[in-house]
């Protein structure tokens, strides 16, 4: 990942709605939700609704399915954690394990381990 596509995935995340629609997602899992599910679980309306789920789906955090109707929409975790390392891949100069203190939010590691720099 470079850094204009970070920057893309934070500007398509600096919305509430669009955080929020991300995250319903990603807890939904591989299944997704159509696009109607992701308005009444989020009190959006449709025309609302569409704006945000183009942009998420622009900046590629979501794909979308037609399902006859209806589209499904899934949360692309795999870019998301694409992100996460991009990050942190330079976490303590590469040595995790002067830090780890500020690498353990609730419990789990946010640094990847060391290259053997």
């Amino acid at each position: 990942m470079d850094t204009s596509s970070a920057v893309k995935i934070f500007e398509s995340l600096s919305s509430g709605i669009r955080l929020d629609i991300y995250r319903l997602l990603v807890k939904a899992g591989p299944d997704g939700l159509v696009a109607g599910e992701i308005g009444a679980e989020l009190g959006v309306p449709p025309t609302n609704l569409s704006f945000h789920l183009k942009a998420l789906t622009q900046s590629q955090l979501l794909s979308v399915t037609q399902e006859g109707r209806f589209l499904r929409y899934r949360a692309q975790l795999a870019l998301m954690q694409d992100l996460i390392s991009y990050l942190t891949a330079e976490c303590c100069s590469g040595h995790p394990e002067l830090c780890a203190e500020t690498c353990q939010p609730q419990g789990g590691t946010a640094c990847p381990p060391s290259q053997g720099n």
